[in-house]
């Protein structure tokens, strides 16, 4: 169970650790969610499972009391420190490296276990997108559950046509599908975020689309720029033919050189071709 508001301030005191804002360092106190986390990815004892700063090992514990196998990166050098006194040498299923996860994203996980892995995570929100991309570059994990901050989690599975619609959720939602997820109030965190939160809840589509690189950077700029429209956006970033075959193919689907690029549903990008 994790530790209460209380417990968990003594023993941060304990380890002469004082949160640190800027790593997203709210620990979770709330079991429910816990055991809400586990329930909505489906871990059952066998499980590969990564995690991303495991922090006091909270989420940690659990993970390993219901048999996963878990692959976790921390960054912060006093937690690691901790978690390796606490949990490593108690469990050989638990592999602990520190490090930043943005470079990386699978904990050390050997990239061929990748597509049989689960992700169960509380994000630390200042890395979430730039993590998230280094992911949907591949290998996919069989799916994820992230807490997120709510906004970033609206973003990700905001549908075609919103004002949160992006390049990011054209890259989430072209290789995983969005499931029933749940809400995380602030008090289930010390010390409490100024925001709420929300576990978001991932399916690997059956057959996930991966964009390349650069039709990647083609799209982020589109959106970086979203309120032009599309037609005049697509010069200089395409070449003249490839710009007229996709405006084309936009064009059959009932969309012209004058659609804004959160107007284009995630399947017609996916025909972009750079």
């Amino acid at each position: 169970m994790p530790l209460s508001p209380s417990a968990t301030r003594q023993l941060l005191a304990s380890l002469g650790h004082e949160p640190k804002r800027f790593l997203g360092q709210n620990f979770l106190v709330d079991g429910n969610i816990v055991h809400k986390s586990l329930e909505l990815a489906g871990v059952r004892s066998g499980d590969t499972v990564v995690e991303i700063g495991p922090g006091l090992g909270t989420l940690t514990s659990a993970l390993l009391a219901a048999g996963a196998e878990v692959w976790a990166v921390e960054k912060d050098r006093n937690l690691h420190a901790h978690l390796t006194e606490t949990l490593v040498a108690r469990h050989p299923q638990l592999h602990l490296m520190e490090g930043d996860a943005v470079w990386h994203p699978l904990a050390g996980l050997p990239p061929e276990r990748a597509a049989s892995a689960k992700i169960v995570a509380n994000l630390p929100y200042a890395i979430a997108t730039p993590w998230l991309d280094e992911i949907l570059g591949g290998p996919l994990p069989q799916g994820m559950v992230l807490m997120l901050q709510q906004e970033a989690a609206q973003r990700y599975a905001a549908p075609p046509g919103t004002k949160l619609f992006g390049a990011i959720s054209i890259f989430l939602q072209s290789a995983y599908a969005v499931g029933p997820g749940h809400k995380v109030a602030a008090s289930c965190f010390f010390p409490q975020p100024d925001i709420e939160s929300y576990l978001l809840n991932l399916g690997r589509r059956p057959e996930p689309f991966v964009f390349p690189k650069e039709t990647k950077a083609v799209i982020r700029a589109c959106f970086q720029q979203r309120r032009k429209q599309i037609g005049s956006l697509l010069r200089g970033k395409l070449t003249a033919a490839a710009a007229a075959a996709w405006l084309a193919q936009l064009a059959a689907a009932g969309f012209d050189f004058k659609s804004r690029p959160e107007a284009i549903p995630v399947a017609l990008w996916q025909k972009l071709r750079v």
